[in-house]
Order: structure tokens, then sequence, then C-alpha cells
């Protein structure tokens, strides 16, 4: 079973050493459609003995394939012919998006087009990249640092944008001359096997690129596997944690971008009409359910109740509805379990601050996994709707003295992912981003750029992905002191 407009060959295998193979467990992931909850897909479920086989398969391709023994030129025509491959399935990673987690529809064409022109880009950084670079030394006549693959890398995404996540991984995998154990979350699988057929359609060698798609259990085994070299992780922070440790008792490396709970600093010059409309609109995009959504408010007291009923009024005119109606601005949670506890905050934020409006679900929604876009006003920064990450369209104003004030409250929190000041004056923006402790901070709104490096400050992660940066998290540097420059060089 797949949804309508999309084809894999082999949705019940798994793709393993260059081959599509049933799994070990014999069972079935079932994916709810968040708009009908009803199963629209079915895909293999891999379990600890399949996870074992993809890093065996990954591992032979790493230390006796070709993969990484290949000239870069040789390695980034491969990769350009998957990229070219999913360059033709943009409509199905589409309908994948919009039929397991409710993304828009209205957007699903948009955002996976630009996903495969980021592959193109990273393949760019690949192609720019020095892999040796000659440094002088006083202790030899030749000093040579090589980037070589870091190894065996397990890249494991998350369910909110499947596709743009899981392929950067792959790609910046590949480039380096890596090989790669993919593990997609099990409510968003598809998207995983397309990337998976578009390296058996370009040619990629058998074993550099293999699909275990898989529960928790399944996942935590792969992360203990000894033959993988680097955890590639977006998700929560509490996993993160759990792969951190893994990866620390046996010195593996990881990049880990995890959780948000990022501020929004509206200044005096920006008006609040402006502010409640960019407000309103950001934390309805894909249902809030982005890590580094602007989920917290700190607003000038003087300007905090004007500020709230703003922002009630542009949320009373968002339309919600079904992920396919063209219409729509506000579409469903990814899953049940995401709604209930998108409810349990809603419930929390009742005790310690002021429901200015939403907090339920949509009366006219009979079906599926909607919540209404909530607004909490007088927030506590200690809160648990201010230091949680809720990861729904809920959004909490948190009122200040002034910027030094602020700041304060912007960095009072275990994450630092992202954040905006709201401001025309560039150099206020500038002077207050440098005092944010964030990973990435934007004027007058979300802009995200994974051309640049992308990743978080405290718990909110541990490395960089984007731009170049990403290329040098899938390298190890091997400082090479000989006594005359080598012909091959």
């Amino acid at each position: 079973m797949l949804p309508e407009g999309v084809t894999i060959a082999h949705p019940e295998h798994l793709y393993i050493g260059g081959k599509w193979v049933p799994a070990h467990s014999g069972r079935l992931i079932e994916i709810v459609s968040p708009d009908s909850e009803q199963v629209v897909a079915r895909v293999a479920e891999a379990d600890e003995a399949d996870m074992d086989s993809a890093v065996a398969a990954a591992r032979d391709a790493f230390d006796r394939g070709p993969w990484p023994r290949l000239s870069k030129a040789e390695r980034l025509a491969a990769f350009r012919r998957m990229v070219d491959h999913l360059r033709t399935r943009t409509d199905e990673l589409a309908r994948c998006w919009n039929a397991l987690i409710g993304g828009m529809m209205s957007f699903a064409p948009m955002m996976h087009a630009g996903s495969v022109m980021t592959l193109d880009q990273i393949a760019g950084f690949a192609e720019a990249f020095e892999f040796t670079e000659v440094r002088q030394s006083p202790a030899a006549a030749a000093a040579i640092v090589a980037y070589e693959p870091v190894g065996v890398v397990a890249a494991i995404a998350p369910w909110n944008a499947p596709f743009g996540i899981l392929a950067n991984k792959v790609a910046y995998a590949l480039t380096t001359g890596c090989t790669v154990v993919m593990k997609p979350s099990p409510e968003t699988p598809l998207e995983a096997y397309l990337i998976a057929e578009a390296a058996e359609a370009a040619g990629i060698p058998a074993g550099v690129v293999n699909l275990v798609p898989g529960h928790r259990d399944a996942s935590d085994h792969l992360v203990c596997n000894p033959g993988i070299d680097k955890v590639s992780f977006t998700g929560s922070t509490v996993a993160g944690k759990r792969i951190a440790s893994v990866c620390g008792s046996r010195i593996a490396r990881c990049t880990l971008e995890l959780g948000g709970k990022s501020a929004a600093i509206l200044r005096d010059d920006f008006a609040v009409g402006d502010a409640a409309k960019l407000l309103t609109g950001t934390i309805i995009r894909l249902s809030g359910q982005i890590c580094a959504m602007l989920s917290r408010v700190i607003v000038p007291r003087s300007r905090h109740d004007e500020l709230a009923e703003a922002i009630a009024a542009e949320m009373k005119q968002v339309r919600i509805g079904y992920s396919t109606d063209p219409a729509t601005q506000l579409g469903p949670l990814a899953m049940k379990r995401q709604l209930e506890r998108v409810e349990m905050y809603i419930e929390e934020g009742r005790k310690t601050a002021d429901l200015i409006t939403g907090g339920g679900r949509p009366a006219h929604m009979n079906v599926g996994y909607f919540i209404e876009p909530t607004l909490f006003a007088n927030v506590d920064n200690s809160s648990r709707i201010a230091q949680e990450e809720i990861f729904g369209p809920v959004l909490s104003l948190i009122p200040c003295e002034d910027d030094e004030d602020a700041i304060r409250i912007a960095n009072a929190s275990d994450y630092g992912l992202n954040g905006s000041v709201l401001t025309h004056d560039v150099d206020a923006a500038y002077r207050i981003a440098r005092a944010v402790r964030t990973g990435a901070v934007a004027q007058n709104g979300m802009r995200l750029d994974f051309g640049l490096p992308f990743g978080g400050f405290k718990q909110s992660g541990i490395g960089r992905e984007g731009g170049p940066d990403g290329l040098a998290a899938y390298v190890e540097a091997k400082t090479i002191l000989i006594d005359g420059m080598p012909s091959q060089l």
C-alpha cells in the first residue's frame, strides 16, 4: 500500500548491500494519515538483525570496496546521477510528505524541488573542497594535511522534513567518501526508499547506501553497533542525549541537531500589526513542527497587551483544514501522539499563563489530528511552556523591560538553536544577535539558509550541518610529514 501517485518498487523490503531483501522481523510498519486517520502506506520493519546486516554491508563497502578510493570527480559524477534521478521524482516526494505527515500540498512541490537543489549545492561544495592541503612546517620538507572520510555513517532523520534532512546527510557522507546506513523515522520512511532507488539507479556500489526503517529499539541497536564510525542525528534532545552517551562511550563521532525553544525579540521600532502577522504566519508553518520555530516572543511590557490582542485577531483568521486543500493555512499535526503532546502542554499553560485564543480542536474538523493556533500571554519564562519544546502551533508572549532584559530572557533556556530580532535597526539587530546564545539569528523572521552552517548551542546540539562546514563533519584530518613532495599529489 502506497499513497496515490507514489511508485516504489520494493516497499516491503530493505535495501542492504545493493539488494532488496526481506526484513528479518517479517513485520511491516503501518503509516497513518494525520488528515484521515487511515493507514496510507506499509513498509518493511527492520529489527536488530537487519541493522547489523546493514552495518556489515556498509563496513565492507568502506573497508574493501571502491567508493572511498574513487577520485573526487568519480564520486561526484555518481552522486550527481543520484540527484538527477531524484529531480525526476519531486512530485512523488511531495506526495509522500503530504500523505504521511499532512505537509501542505500547496507548499510540498516547492519545498522538495528546493531540497533537490540543495543536493546540487552540496555537490558544488564538495567539488571546491580541498581534500589535501600543502602547508609549511619546520618538522619536514613536505607537510600535507589530508581530509579522509570518517567511515560508516548512521544517518538518522526525523519525521517533520524527512527528505531534505536525510538526503543532506547522505549527500555529505557520499561526497566525502563515506558509506551510509539510512534510518528514517518510522512515521516517514517512503522518502528514504526514493533515495535508495536513486542510489541503485545511479550505479552507486553495493553497500555504500543502505536502508533500514525501524522503531526505537532497533535504532538504538544501530547506534550501539561498533561498526558505526559516526552518527548524524536530527531529532529530539532526549534521543540526542542517548546517542551522545553511546558515541562517547566508544569515542565515535556524532553530529546532533536537536531541539529548540527559539525567541523572537520585538523592539519598539517594529509595528505591532506587522509583528502579529509575521509571528502568526511563522507559528502555523508546518503546524509549528519545526525545530527552529520562533515559539517564544519577548516583548516590551508596555506593548505586551497590544501585541497579544493583535496576534489573537490574526490567529482567529487562520484557515484550518485538510492538507490537500489549497485554501488551508494550518493543516494537521503529524500524528496522534503529537496532538496529545500539544494538548498536554496547552493544559500546562492554562495553569501558569493567560490563554488568549485557541487551545482546542477546531469544531469543524471531526477527523484528523487538528489543533487551533494557540496564544498564551503573560508567560513566565521559567514555566514549562516557555522552557520545553512543544512542537506545535503554540506561541508564548513573555514581557521584558528593555533590550538587555530581553537578551537575558532569551538566553535563560537550555536550548540555543535559532532566534530573531524584530527591528528596522540593523545595528541593533546585529548587536542583539551577537549577544543571544544561539546557532542562528535572523532579522525580522525565521530565515534559514541550509547552504550556511546550521546547528545549535547548549542542548540544541553538537556540530554543524550545511555549507562547506557540513563536509568537515564527515572527514578526519590526517597530518603527513615527509621528506619531499609526492608525485601523485
